[in-house]
Parts: structure tokens; sequence; C-alpha cells
């Protein structure tokens, strides 16, 4: 089989494997398969995406395949295939579903010391298994897929190709059906995590549980979801927990990681999706699907939570609205505002998401808002692409938003360098500006006897001009440093990508932290 012919036949197997978009990133050795890609999408079979960084490429098919798509990465070979590593361990650790297509020198090749030649076979690790393109391979698997294509010269083909390919249907994450009964009475919560979904909604409702859902959830809505639990389980009502249900991936908060590591309080895992499925903590039951219980529990833990919640978040707001200057917080609580029914809402790690998880609003049941972060492995890389991938693929979104950190938008500068003709959505990215790390001051190493290491180590000040930044990818920049600028740009977005840059400080972060956390309940 020729070249050609072998890269033909990965195509149209990954058509009938569901996969509707494919990311190329350019090369000599993958060129068959890129041929034969343009050739699918001429054919109307799948929407192509050329990038030049195959980083961003991995990052970019890891974002369209959040949202109910399945996209390939193709790429050439050696390094390239490395830099695809950070996209696929991400995806790895949260089931997510794409595939990741290199091509390789021929294997007679490998072993010697020929161009671009590298071992490829288990590159990503025992995580995601290599499959051989020119034996028997598997695309109908969950997670993410690592395809190895030998290729021989020549590397170009005679002829365009009119592919004859039925596409089928994407591999589904079906989420469990609630159909177990969990007694009630213990002093319950539930514990989304990232991407527990809308089941985890329903427990907390039927049961009458506090609902204690990161941002990234997919459960952070109805009356059940209480705003500021980070803060509340710092007093007696977290003191006073005998049971947590725990859904997803939680990953956010100190306070939950020492919630559920207590000895005394039992916890109920449910299944999460991505590769490993033990739990860092110690887990007392473990349950196949998300359970239901048979009747309402005691309405008055859930009204003591409910009370607590509005109290504290009331002197929240009111911290920081007496704040001299923009805070992060309230830079978060802006972009969840805006975020409206149908809208899609992409975050990044660090400390963008945190602020988000005190800020964010408790939305209605049902309008379809969707907030997407990479909680997998919690890595700020890639934040850009992954944004733009999720927003091409929900084309249905009202509204399109990210929210990251001036070091997360420098991580993923190269997901702006996207060439003419390509698919681009609309797209406000939202930079929170305060000029280098802000998370690790609140962090041990921000503590005031590693004063003199901080800023070199972890504040890492880089000075950067985002406007000028912006203006060599013909990315539309604002700058903006109050709140009533930002809530300007918010209301008026221009079309396409564009960057609305939010200057706030860091030297009072720190401070500013302690006097949130020591918020608590006024009895």
């Amino acid at each position: 089989m020729t070249s050609t012919e072998l890269a033909r036949s990965v195509i149209a197997r990954l058509v009938e494997a569901g996969v509707t978009e494919i990311v190329v990133a350019p090369g000599s050795r993958n060129a068959p398969l890129s041929f034969a890609a343009y050739d699918a999408a001429a054919a109307g079979l799948v929407r192509l995406h050329t990038r030049i960084d195959e980083r961003t490429a991995g990052f970019l098919g890891l974002g369209l395949s959040r949202n109910h798509r399945r996209a390939a990465v193709v790429c050439t070979s050696g390094t390239g295939v490395a830099n695809l590593h950070p996209a696929v361990l991400e995806a790895a650790h949260s089931g997510v579903d794409v595939v990741v297509v290199t091509a390789d020198r021929p294997a007679r090749l490998r072993g010697t010391s020929a161009n671009q030649t590298t071992d490829q076979v288990g590159i990503f690790g025992p995580l995601v298994p290599t499959q051989d393109a020119t034996g028997d391979y598997d695309l109908l698997v969950a997670g993410p897929v690592h395809l190895n294509v030998p290729l021989e010269e020549p590397l170009v083909p005679a002829d365009r190709w009119v592919p004859e390919v039925t596409p089928g249907p994407p591999v589904q994450r079906a989420r469990p059906m609630i159909h177990l009964t969990i007694p009630t009475g213990p002093r319950t919560v539930v514990v989304a995590g990232d991407d527990a979904g809308p089941p985890a909604r329903g427990l907390a409702e039927s049961a009458g549980w506090p609902l204690l859902a990161e941002p990234s959830s997919g459960s952070r809505t109805g009356d059940n979801a209480i705003r500021t639990y980070r803060l509340l389980l710092g007093s007696d009502l977290g003191d006073r927990i005998e049971r947590v249900v725990v859904c997803g991936h939680p990953t956010l908060s100190r306070p939950v990681s020492r919630l559920l590591a207590r000895p005394e309080v039992r916890v109920v895992d449910t299944p999460a999706y991505g590769v490993w499925t033990d739990r860092p903590f110690p887990v007392d039951e473990r349950l196949v699907v998300v359970p239901a219980v048979a009747e309402p529990d005691d309405p008055s833990w859930l009204a003591e939570w409910r009370a607590a919640d509005r109290d504290v978040s009331r002197r929240l707001d009111a911290l920081l609205a007496a704040e001299p200057e923009l805070t992060p917080h309230e830079v978060a609580g802006a972009v969840a505002r805006h975020l409206p029914e149908g809208g899609l809402l992409v975050v990044g790690a660090s400390s963008p998401i945190r602020d988000l998880d005190l800020m964010v609003p408790r939305y209605d049941v049902g309008r379809r808002r969707k907030v997407l972060a990479n909680r997998g492995l919690s890595g700020i890389d890639g934040t850009v692409s992954t944004a733009i991938g999720a927003a091409l693929a929900r084309p249905s979104s009202t509204r399109a938003l990210a929210l990251m950190g001036d070091v997360t938008f420098l991580h993923d500068a190269n997901g702006l360098v996207i060439g003419p003709g390509e698919p681009v959505p609309d797209l406000t990215i939202v930079v929170v500006n305060d000029d280098g790390g802000s998370i690790f001051t609140m962090l041990e190493q921000g503590a005031g006897e590693y004063a003199e290491q901080y800023e070199r180590l972890f504040g890492t000040p880089h000075g950067v001009d985002l406007a000028s930044l912006c203006a060599a990818t013909r990315t539309p920049h604002l700058r903006v440093t109050s709140l009533p600028e930002l809530e300007q740009a918010l209301a008026s977005p221009n079309g396409g990508i564009e960057v609305v840059e939010v200057a706030v400080r860091r030297d009072n972060r720190r401070e500013l932290d302690a006097r949130i956390r020591a918020l608590r309940p006024q009895s």
C-alpha cells in the first residue's frame, strides 16, 4: 500500500469513527495525511483547521472535542509529536475523545539517526497506548487515541481523492442513569467537581442537601448551589458535615480537600471521567452511578447553609466594592454576569477559576450556560486554543467568553496565530493582567519569609505589552482599568476573536485573600 493509499484509508476511518474536525500542523512526512484531510474537507465530510504550532494544534483539537464533536490532530514526525503531549495528557485525565494522528518514518529507520526519527511508539506513555495504522486499530474507544502512521516516499498524491465514506456517530460518553438510592440521615453535602454534570444537582435537590459545585462542574445551577461554600467550610457548618457524596473531579479548593480527608467524614464516591479512577482521599463507599434518595432529608440543614451563604455573599460583595481599585474577583463576577442563556465560558486554571468560584451567580436550571476548564491536569498551557476550539464546536452559543490570567494568556499566545481563511469564532478573551503569577501569593511560597526570592521565582513579572502582542496577530485589543469600563466592553462585543485586558494589582493579593478567607457567617 502506498503512503497516499494508507493516508486516505486513515482519514476514511476517522470519518467513519465520528470525527468531524481535523486539525493539521504542516510537515513533510504527514503530507499524505494532510492532502487526504484536504480532500475530505472539500467533500464536506470534515471541517479542516491548520496551525503552525503543534502544541496549539493539540489544544485546539482538545477544545473542539469538548463540545460534543470529535476532532483529530495530524502532525509530522519528531519533536512535533512531543509537542502534542500536554494536550494528550489533559485529554487522558479528563476523558476527552480526541484522536492524535502522528506521521512516522518507516519502521526500517527506527533506531537509526535518520532525520526527524525518534521512537514514537508509546511516546505518550502507558495512559495512551499507540496503535499502528498499518495493522488492526480501533478508533471507537473513549478517551484520547494515538494512531501512528509510518509513511514511505513518495509523500504527495498523483491525483485528487473523492472519498466515498459514510460518516459515523462520535463516541458518546453516556451519563449514568440515577437508579440507586442512598439513605438520608447524616448531615450530607454533595461535592460536584469538574464535569460532574446535572446528576449531582439532581441528587442534591431531591435530597435537600447543599450543593458545593465548582464552576466547571456542569452542576452549579438551581437553589441548592452554595456560592460561598469554600468559605463556609471553615465555619461551624463545615465542621458539622458527616457525609459527602463526590461527583466529578474536584480539584479547586483546599477546604474541600481537607473536608474529604477528615477521618470522621464518610465519603461516598461516584464515577468520574479520565484514565485514573482512584481518589486521593479515603473512600468509604464506591457507587457505579450517581444515586438518588427515596425522600427528602431534614430541610433545616439546607436552610442553614442557604442563610449562611446569603450572609457571607452579601459581606463578600461589600468587601470587594469597598476596595479602591478593581479586583480580580470583580472581573470574574462581571464575566459571569455577562454569560447569557445558551452562552459558553472557558476558564483558565490558576486564580481566575478560583475567583469565579466565589463570584458566579446561581444560574437557573435549563438555561444551557456551559462553563469549561482544563481540569484533568489543571495546567495553564493551551487555554487560548482550547477556548477557540470550544467556541468553534458550539456554534449555537449565544455568546462565547474566555477568562484567564496574563501568564496563562502568554503561555498560548500562539493560539492567536490563525491564517487567512481559517474558521474563526466570535470569542471575547478577558485577560486579568497583574503582571505575573498571583496564585502563588496565596500559597505557602507567598509567605513573608520568602519575600526575597518570591518575585524572581514565583511572581515572575514579565512586563509584556499585550496590546502590541495582539497587534502582531491583528487581534483587536482593549485595555480597561475599572468595572464600568469592563462592563461596557463586555456589553458590546465586536465579533471575531477579541482581547479585553483588565489591569489589576498583584501586590495586595495575599492580604485581600486573607480578608476574604476570614469571612464567616454571623450568628
